[in-house]
């Protein structure tokens, strides 16, 4: 996912990360309060409450905040009860895009997901339309900090992971990618040579990449940006690379 990390790490130095954060914390606890609703109500115990509850730090949300959530989906109120939809499609320059979402209406997602894509120069697809060009996998973030691309590359793999990627720059990270299924054992064996991650999570990784560049590239950045601006919007994965030009230009 090359290209959708290339544009959050442009966007969050543009500052776009604070300007956003009470939207942030609404998807935040959307997702606490489903982890919660669906397992136990013990991070320890859930890994996906665990992974979302980490995520909720990371983001400097209170720990009052994160603890009413997770009563709240627990609880099974009314008010927390989510269904988890996910939508397909392709985007300007033929790009395949994956929507993760968690909505109270499905109705109203799916208008307003189509329309985003409309507008954008996409088009909405049927389920599975683009998820075969993508793999499931778990995803590991831990800072620059942690250790050398080589030690963190040596720790990954005693731990089950299949792939490491680690970045260069100010909002660079090292990212540890392992099976679907491997998931919960990385995750276990990381967190005792490495730490607590910064992110973890299941996500959506290409299995190749499309190139995009000019009006195309921007079109498909502002195609995301809208996605992700939905209060029922959690993810958007999309299988593009942003060239050298466009990249440069973005990062002005």
């Amino acid at each position: 996912m090359a290209g959708h990390s290339q544009f959050k790490n442009i966007m969050h130095r543009k500052g776009r990360q604070d300007a956003q954060r009470a939207k942030i914390f609404t998807k935040l606890i959307r997702e606490i309060t489903t982890a919660a609703r669906l397992g136990a109500p013990d991070p320890n115990a859930n890994p996906r409450l665990r992974a979302a509850v980490i995520a909720a730090r990371e983001a400097n949300m209170t720990r009052d905040t994160i603890d009413r959530a997770i009563k709240r989906g627990s609880g099974n109120e009314a008010d927390a009860n989510y269904d988890e939809v996910r939508y397909e499609g392709y985007g300007p320059g033929g790009v395949a895009v994956i929507v993760e979402a968690l909505t109270n209406n499905r109705n109203r997602t799916a208008g307003e997901v189509r329309s985003i894509f409309a507008k954008h120069g996409g088009n909405l697809g049927e389920s599975n339309s683009v998820s075969f060009l993508f793999d499931r996998m778990g995803e590991f973030r831990y800072p620059l900090k942690a250790g050398t691309a080589d030690e963190i590359m040596e720790k990954a793999i005693d731990a089950g992971a299949d792939d490491v990627v680690s970045g260069e720059g100010e909002d660079a990270v090292h990212e540890i990618y392992c099976t679907q299924d491997a998931f919960n054992a990385t995750r276990e064996a990381l967190e005792k040579s490495l730490g607590q991650p910064s992110s973890a999570k299941l996500m959506w990784r290409p299995k190749t990449t499309t190139s995009v560049e000019g009006d195309t590239a921007q079109t498909l950045l502002d195609l995301i940006s809208a996605l992700e601006d939905s209060d029922d919007v959690q993810n958007v994965y999309a299988n593009f690379e942003l060239s050298d030009d466009a990249l440069a230009k973005f990062a002005a």
